[in-house]
C-alpha cells in the first residue's frame, strides 16, 4: 500500500501498447528539454492517488485517453535536488482506433512520440531505469499476462461513530470526511474503467459508491450478503458473487466492510487458484475510503492472480 513521504516526489506512468500484426508496439516520448526519450509520465498532484496521477498525466503528454492494465513496476532515482523520485508504471492498452484519435501537439515538454517494438525501443530509451520496467512488461506479455480485467475491493468511506450514531448500525451514513473521502476516490476508480459496481446495501457503503456510480452514469446492484449487519462467516454468497464476477470477465467494483472484506478476497484467492497469503492478508487491510486491485487473467482465470495493488486514500 503506498504511503506518501513528504520528502519524496511520486509520479505515475504507463507503457502504453497495441498489436500491429503479431508485434507488440510500444509508446515512447521525446521530451522537448530534456532532450531524452522516456515513457510517459509526469507528478503526483497534491490530493491525487497514483492511478489518477497516471492517467491525467498519459492524456497531457500523449492526448490518449487510456485505462490502465497492470502494475509492471517501480523506479526510483536521486535528483540532483537531493531528493529522490519514485516512479511507479502500470501498463495501458491502446487500440489502433484511439491511437489515431490522440490530440497529441509537439509542446515545449513533449515534442514527439514513437510506437516502437519493444528491440527498438530498448535501444531508444536513455535511462536503464526505464529499461528494466520494459524488461519486466515484455516478460508479462511473454506470459501471456497483458489481457486482463480487475476486482477492485473497496472498504467504505469513514462513518459516524457507532456511538454517536442512534438507529440501526446500517443506516449509519458517512461522516463528513467520509463524503469528501468519497468524492476524491471516483478518479482513481475510473482509472481502470470499471463496468460493473456492487456494494453492500449498507447506507455508509451507498454512499461511498454513489460519486462514483454518478460519474460513471452506471447503476449500483446493492447486495445484503456483503453487508457487515447480514453477513455470516460461512461465505456461501459471497462465493457465489465473486465466481459470478470472474465468469463474466469484466472489472468491477465491490464496495464492502472492513470486517466482510478479507473473505471477499480469500474467495477471489480460491476462485483464481492463487494461495491466501500474507500478501492477500495486506490487502485486506484497508483503512476507509481504500482500496485492492486484484488484476485476474481474462482467457485463464484459475490461474492465479497477475498482480494485487492496493492504495490508501485515507486523510
Amino acid at each position: 500500500m503506498t504511503t506518501f513521504d513528504p520528502n519524496i516526489i511520486y509520479a505515475a506512468g504507463a507503457i502504453c501498447w497495441r498489436r500491429k500484426g503479431d508485434e507488440i508496439l510500444v509508446l515512447v516520448i521525446h521530451r522537448t528539454q530534456r532532450k531524452d526519450y522516456s515513457f510517459p509520465k509526469g507528478k503526483v498532484d497534491p490530493g491525487e492517488l497514483l492511478p489518477e496521477t497516471c492517467v491525467r498525466e498519459i492524456a497531457e503528454e500523449t492526448g490518449l485517453s487510456i485505462s490502465l492494465g497492470v502494475p509492471v513496476g517501480v523506479t526510483e532515482y536521486a535528483l540532483a535536488s537531493g531528493k529522490h523520485k519514485v516512479v511507479h508504471y502500470w501498463t495501458a492498452k491502446v487500440s489502433n482506433k484511439t491511437a489515431k484519435r490522440s490530440t497529441f501537439v509537439a509542446n515545449d515538454e513533449v515534442d514527439g512520440m514513437e510506437w516502437l517494438t519493444i528491440d527498438k525501443a530498448r535501444k531508444r530509451l536513455s535511462y536503464d531505469p526505464d529499461r528494466v520496467i520494459l524488461d519486466n512488461f515484455q516478460s508479462l506479455a511473454q506470459q501471456g499476462g497483458l489481457s486482463t480485467f480487475a476486482l477492485i475491493v473497496l472498504r467504505h468511506a469513514k462513518a459516524l461513530e457507532p456511538s454517536t450514531f442512534v438507529g440501526k448500525d446500517q443506516s449509519r451514513p458517512l461522516a463528513d470526511r467520509g463524503r469528501r473521502q468519497a468524492q476524491n476516490i471516483v478518479p482513481a476508480l475510473t482509472a481502470w474503467e470499471p463496468k460493473k459496481l456492487i456494494s453492500s446495501s449498507s447506507l455508509r457503503c451507498r454512499q461511498t459508491i454513489e460519486p462514483l456510480a454518478h460519474t460513471m452514469s452506471t447503476k449500483v446492484s446493492f447486495r445484503d450478503n456483503i453487508s457487515q449487519h447480514a453477513f455470516v462467516d460461512d461465505g456461501d454468497d459471497v462465493a457465489e458473487m465473486v465466481s459470478k464476477r470472474i465468469a463474466k470477465k469484466r472489472t468491477a467494483v465491490i464496495c464492502s466492510h472492513g470486517p466482510v472484506i478479507p473473505e471477499i478476497i480469500r474467495e477471489i484467492a480460491h476462485a483464481t487458484g492463487t494461495p491466501y497469503n500474507s500478501v492477500m492478508t495486506t490487502a485486506a487491510a484497508l483503512d476507509t475510503a481504500s482500496f485492492s486491485v486484484f488484476h485476474v487473467d481474462k482467457k485463464h482465470p484459475d490461474t492465479g492472480i497477475v498482480a494485487v495493488e492496493s492504495h490508501d486514500s485515507s486523510e
